[in-house]
C-alpha cells in the first residue's frame, strides 16, 4: 500500500489527495513542464499560467510519471540495466522538440533525441469526449505508453528498430506497429506493478483497455469514414493494442513483451 493509504485500496484519482498532502512524493520528482503553443521547448521562460483544471492534470500526470519511472528503475535494475529518467513536456497547441515542431493533431509522442515525452493537455479531453475512453487510468495508460518508448530507448531497442527499418524500408510500417505494441505491453507492465501494490480500484484496468482499443488504427480509420487498411497501420489494430497491453498487465515480465520475435533479424 502507498504511504498514507491506511491499508485500503484507492484508485489513481484518489492518489491526487495524497499528492496534495505530500504523502506520495517523498523522493525527487521530475516535474512536468507546461508550455504554451507560442513558447517552443527550447525557448520557454517563465511558467505558463495554468487553469485550475490544468493544475489538477499536472498534479495527476506528475504522480503517474514518477511512479512509472520508479517502477522501471526497479524492473531494469533487476537486470543490472541503469534507468535514465525521462522528462515530460505538457503543452498547448504546438511545441518545438528535438524531433521537430509538433501540433495538437500529432497526438502524444516521445522524442528519443531529447528523451522527453510530449503531451498536449487537450488530448486527455479528446480521449474522453471524441474517443469514448474516460477515466484516470485511461489517461495514465497514454503516459505509460510514452514512457514505454523511453524504456525502448534506454534498452537500445529504438536504435536497433531504426536500423532494421533502414534495411527493410518496405516493412517500415509493420515494424512501427511492433514498436508501438511493445510500448503498449510496457505500459501494461507498469499497470501490473500498480496492481501488485494494491492501488488499483475496480474499473481501472477496463479504462486502460478501453483506451488501448479506442486508439487502434482500424477504429480510427472507421471513425474517420475511411476504409480499414491494415497495410497502412502504424500503431496496430484495437485488438492488437488490447492484447499486448493485457499481456503486460497479466505477465509482469519484460520478456513477455517481445513483439519483434519473427520480425526478421530475430528479437530486438
Amino acid at each position: 500500500m502507498l504511504p498514507g493509504g491506511g491499508g485500503a485500496k484507492i484508485g489513481l484519482g484518489g492518489l491526487l489527495v495524497l499528492m496534495v498532502l505530500g504523502a506520495v512524493f517523498n523522493r525527487d520528482l521530475v516535474t512536468p513542464v507546461l508550455e504554451s503553443g507560442r513558447a517552443p521547448a527550447s525557448e520557454s521562460g517563465a511558467p505558463v499560467t495554468q487553469t485550475p483544471a490544468e493544475k489538477e492534470m499536472v498534479e495527476f500526470v506528475s504522480f503517474v510519471l514518477d511512479d512509472a519511472q520508479a517502477t522501471w528503475t526497479k524492473l531494469l535494475g533487476q537486470s543490472n540495466v541503469p534507468y535514465r529518467r525521462a522528462k515530460l513536456v505538457l503543452f498547448r497547441e504546438a511545441v518545438d522538440s528535438a524531433c521537430g515542431m509538433a501540433g495538437s493533431a500529432t497526438g502524444p509522442f516521445y522524442c528519443p533525441a531529447d528523451e522527453k515525452a510530449y503531451i498536449d493537455l487537450s488530448f486527455f479531453s479528446e480521449l474522453r469526449e471524441r474517443f469514448g475512453a474516460p477515466g484516470d487510468f485511461a489517461q495514465a495508460y497514454v503516459l505509460a505508453h510514452e514512457i514505454g518508448h523511453h524504456v525502448q530507448n534506454v534498452l537500445g531497442i529504438e536504435r536497433k528498430f531504426r536500423a532494421l527499418q533502414q534495411r527493410n524500408p518496405g516493412s517500415a510500417k509493420a515494424l512501427s506497429v511492433r514498436m508501438e505494441l511493445q510500448a503498449d505491453c510496457f505500459a501494461g507492465l507498469w499497470g501490473n506493478a500498480t496492481a501488485q501494490r494494491g492501488i488499483l480500484e475496480k474499473g481501472d484496468v477496463e479504462e486502460g483497455l478501453d483506451a488501448a482499443a479506442a486508439i487502434g488504427d482500424d477504429r480510427l480509420q472507421r471513425n474517420a469514414g475511411r476504409r480499414v487498411s491494415p497495410e497502412s497501420f502504424t500503431h496496430g489494430s484495437s485488438a492488437q493494442r488490447v492484447e499486448w497491453f493485457r499481456k503486460g498487465l497479466e505477465s509482469g515480465s519484460i520478456q513477455a513483451c517481445d513483439t519483434f520475435a519473427g520480425a526478421g533479424g530475430g528479437s530486438l
